[in-house]
């Protein structure tokens, strides 16, 4: 049955329409208007109370049938954080939002890995980042080739949500170095940061200011279009070993700021 839903999505091209669109950025801007201040609280996580709904975030998964990873709101050392309990399978937590990066360049967070009892980092998460934040942004379809296009078409077709313009993840690695920036193996719009590595600073909090104007372009090679989205993802190792990690509130901030 994929195969045939490949195929007829190939025969019939890659060309989009307002009723058939290849990415599913393409609503949110037609919907939502642009966030307006010097600060934009994606996630103010620190005002919810422990296992409160976190009501705009709605959870975001990879794969079909995949048993979702657990986020909730608690307490760690007197705050209010997210915390995510993946023990199989694996999910995100996602806000649709619209944002201007040129005039909100500016973004912010903090986040913590915890170690498990008995694992071996190194050989759970050789692969896979220990934890994740993602920037989705809209763009010109049209100005991609027909390889990419398809590759979205499909992406649309067989996954829960399918894809924007082009995502922008910001990585905690094992074993890569700080400020490589890795290729999606399965599509060339979506493009990896690694802003921590290693395990020196796992059970710690860690904060980030990324600008994500210059890390777009450095990434992509072009100028960035709107955000639409803002994203968390804890996933098991990747052996399906437990994790568990925490995220403080998500900020973006005007250049004036």
């Amino acid at each position: 049955m994929r195969s045939s839903v490949v195929l007829a999505l190939l025969v019939a091209g890659c060309a989009a329409t307002s009723d058939d669109p290849l990415v599913w950025s393409d609503d949110v801007v037609r919907t939502r208007s642009r966030e307006a201040g010097d600060v934009v609280e994606v996630a103010r996580f620190s005002g919810i109370a422990p296992d409160a709904p976190l009501t705009p975030w709605q959870p975001w998964f990879m794969r079909r049938g995949n048993a979702p990873t657990d986020y909730r709101v608690v307490h760690v050392e007197g705050a209010a954080v997210l915390q995510a309990d993946a023990r199989e399978g694996g999910s995100g937590l996602a806000r649709l939002i619209r944002i201007e990066p040129q005039r909100h360049p500016w973004l912010e967070w903090r986040w913590r890995v915890e170690a498990q009892p008995g694992a071996n980092l190194k050989a759970t998460s050789g692969k896979s980042p220990l934890a994740r934040l993602s920037v989705a942004f809209h763009g010109d379809v049209d100005k991609l080739d027909f390889e990419d296009r398809t590759k979205l078409r499909l992406a649309m077709a067989l996954t829960p949500n399918g894809l924007p313009y082009a995502s922008l993840l910001y990585v905690w690695m094992m074993n890569v170095p700080a400020e490589t920036v890795i290729r999606s193996p399965h599509t060339d719009r979506v493009r990896m940061i690694v802003v921590e590595s290693g395990a020196q600073r796992i059970g710690q909090w860690v904060s980030v200011r990324r600008n994500v104007l210059e890390d777009f372009r450095r990434a992509f090679g072009e100028e960035a279009g709107d955000i639409v989205g803002v994203g968390v993802m804890t996933d098991p190792g990747d052996d399906y070993s437990r994790r568990r990690g925490y995220y403080g509130d998500i900020i973006f901030r005007s250049a004036n700021e």
